[in-house]
């Protein structure tokens, strides 16, 4: 995946401390005056971070063309959740999706950039 933030820093940061990202690697493209951070988010997915000068912002949440959010899973809706909200995230309340049972919920990056953590469902969960 690869997002373009408006606030480097403070996407940085974000990805950093509140999603537990890793860095894998980091330029500065002076040619471009931009920023890329290649991170690793838990259970393995990679992110690449950019940032342009004056990016346009996002059209709207989340049924603008093109990327629609970014789906994370877990096993722990509720301790993802509690950690986030540690961190100063704002997770959503929690919802069911009616067609797998399965629950859910969206927080926004600092662009605004919809991510779902979606609850794996397990046996004892199942419907």
């Amino acid at each position: 995946m690869a997002l373009i933030t408006a606030d480097y820093a403070r996407a940085r940061r974000f990805y950093l401390e509140v999603m537990d990202a890793e860095i894998i690697h980091e330029t500065w493209r002076a040619e471009r005056d931009s920023h890329k951070l290649d991170l690793q988010l838990p259970g393995g997915i990679q992110l690449e971070l950019f940032s342009f000068p004056s990016p346009p912002p996002r059209p709207s949440y989340p049924e603008a063309c093109g990327l629609r959010h970014l789906a994370l899973a877990t096993l722990d809706l509720e301790a993802c959740i509690d950690l986030l909200r540690a961190r100063g995230a704002q997770p959503e309340p929690i919802r069911v999706d009616e067609i797998t049972g399965a629950r859910f919920t969206f927080l926004a990056d600092p662009d605004g950039t919809p991510i779902e953590l979606y609850e794996v469902p397990t046996q004892e969960r199942r419907p």
